[in-house]
């Protein structure tokens, strides 16, 4: 698992990714009340505004880690959406993505590295 320093994560499966907002995104932004996930797809840019999550504290913006297409959403979020605030590395994951070059995985943090930036 790969992590950006704007708390989005990458767990890569091959060529593909499945990402989602790291538990420490999750706890800042608290309990997640509405989720507006990307289309299937959908072809996105690193950087690129991909989800838009509201919280009970803030809404939030998360950003594709890397650049790629949107081949799966997480739909049991649809029904579920507290899953995202019990498990946000795990069952709680936003959408799958197939990487258009792996090789820009190489500028996203480990987890060593992100929790270091956490402090």
């Amino acid at each position: 698992m790969q992590f950006t320093d704007s708390h989005e994560y990458i767990a890569l499966e091959g060529e593909n990714g499945r990402v989602g907002i790291s538990c420490f995104g999750q706890k800042e932004l608290g309990q997640i009340v509405y989720l507006q996930l990307p289309e299937v797809g959908r072809k996105v840019q690193a950087g690129e505004e991909v989800v838009v999550l509201e919280s009970t504290k803030a809404a939030a913006d998360l950003y594709a880690p890397v650049s790629g297409e949107v081949i799966a959403i997480n739909e049991k979020l649809l029904e579920e959406i507290d899953l995202l605030s019990r498990d946000p590395e795990g069952e709680g994951w936003l959408f799958k993505m197939r990487l258009d070059d792996p090789e820009e995985t190489a500028r996203l943090l480990s987890k060593q590295q992100y929790e270091n930036l956490l402090g």
